[in-house]
């Protein structure tokens, strides 16, 4: 992936994992890049790198994909990294939502049909399918699709040829398939909603997309990139948040996922009267925060205590052990509640001989492992 840089308000940099959208292939069927933003994915918790690495990889190999995650959490951007780094960037990227299709109708979306196949059908249409000729086709909540549809799907995936609605002619397809779910696909096969046999077909490769709630580090650096690219979009001088607005991110447990926090800062561009976003202008509701999402607020008004203690005292350790404990060993919050960087936390930590287990390191940033 290509490098940027993106400036934090406080003026720090953090390096971004950027992806670039291809060019518009003429209006292919399912490509939806046009208002695309340059900077799709943003991060640098340990959780977010790991996917980095996997796209990395996985787009080298031309096998089906399967990306699991919370809804929100940005599967397709994930996919469309795969197909832009794969050898078949040049081909489309056609993507089709399956719950967004009437189960009536999604046989002729993925796999077209032919002049007189049912009423109406005056002429013959190519599907999702034939237009990822030589790309990616990527299926969205593939949990959803028809259980009848499955079976064509697998000829599909095993044989590389379809056939259209009201066809007798099979038709060969080379097109790579990354499919995307937010619910347990194990389960769906258990009640009887997944075919068994195309669940395995489509897990060959596997990447897990953590929600925002377990991306240690990554909403403040999502946060002021979205609001450099909205406010810019809206033409509104608005360039930073409040020390108040920035804990209420941090702290909020959102349940929508990114996609839920690009409105959130959508909002608050369209709603500040001033240079830096308020608690107000964000619209956060105490009573929007759940049971998952910690809405103890980070003690922040104690900043000038980690760099004016003096360095190995006894004052010092004392300090840093009460604010890991206090933020349950988040070592992001850890390092705002002390007024620190994390590099300066960890070296607060060595000095101090203070050390710890690898899982609260990383406590809310290990990838989940794959479904059995």
């Amino acid at each position: 992936m290509n490098g940027e840089t993106i400036p934090h308000q406080n003026g720090a940099a953090v390096a971004a994992s950027v992806v670039s959208p291809p060019a518009r292939d003429g209006g292919s069927a399912g490509d939806r890049n046009a208002g695309w933003p340059t900077v799709l994915m943003v991060g640098e918790s340990p959780a977010m790198l790991e996917v980095f690495d996997q796209i990395r990889r996985f787009a080298a190999c031309d096998v089906p994909v399967l990306i699991t995650g919370e809804s929100g959490t940005g599967k397709e951007l994930v996919a469309r990294a795969i197909h832009h780094h794969s050898g078949r960037a040049a081909g489309p990227f056609i993507a089709l939502n399956c719950a967004a299709v009437p189960a009536t109708l999604i046989a002729s979306e993925l796999f077209g049909y032919e002049k007189g196949a049912f009423t109406g059908a005056t002429a013959r249409k190519h599907g999702h399918v034939e237009h990822a000729q030589g790309g990616t086709l990527f299926l969205d909540e593939i949990g959803d699709m028809p259980f009848d549809l499955q079976g064509l799907l697998l000829r599909f995936l095993q044989e590389g040829e379809i056939l259209r609605v009201g066809g007798r002619r099979p038709i060969k397809i080379d097109a790579r398939v990354v499919a995307a779910t937010n619910v347990r696909l194990r389960e769906a096969i258990t009640a009887g909603k997944l075919r068994e046999d195309l669940y395995y077909r489509l897990n060959v490769l596997t990447i897990r997309l953590p929600p925002l709630r377990e991306r240690d580090g990554d909403i403040e650096i999502l946060a002021t990139c979205f609001l450099r690219e909205i406010a810019s979009e809206q033409g509104r001088q608005v360039h930073g948040f409040s020390p108040a607005a920035m804990d209420l991110l941090l702290n909020y447990g959102w349940p929508g996922n990114v996609r839920e926090l690009i409105a959130t800062i959508r909002r608050a561009v369209v709603l500040a009267d001033r240079p830096l976003i308020g608690v107000a202008d964000l619209r956060l509701e105490p009573e929007q925060t759940g049971p998952t999402e910690r809405p103890r607020p980070v003690p922040v008004r104690r900043r000038p205590n980690g760099t004016n203690l003096e360095p190995a005292s006894h004052t010092e350790r004392g300090a840093v052990v009460s604010a890991l404990e206090a933020n349950r060993f988040n070592m992001t919050r850890t390092a705002r509640a002390l007024g620190v960087s994390r590099a300066t936390l960890y070296r607060m930590l060595h000095r101090n001989q203070i050390e710890l287990d690898q899982q609260f390191l990383v406590r809310d940033s290990l990838p989940a492992a794959p479904e059995a």
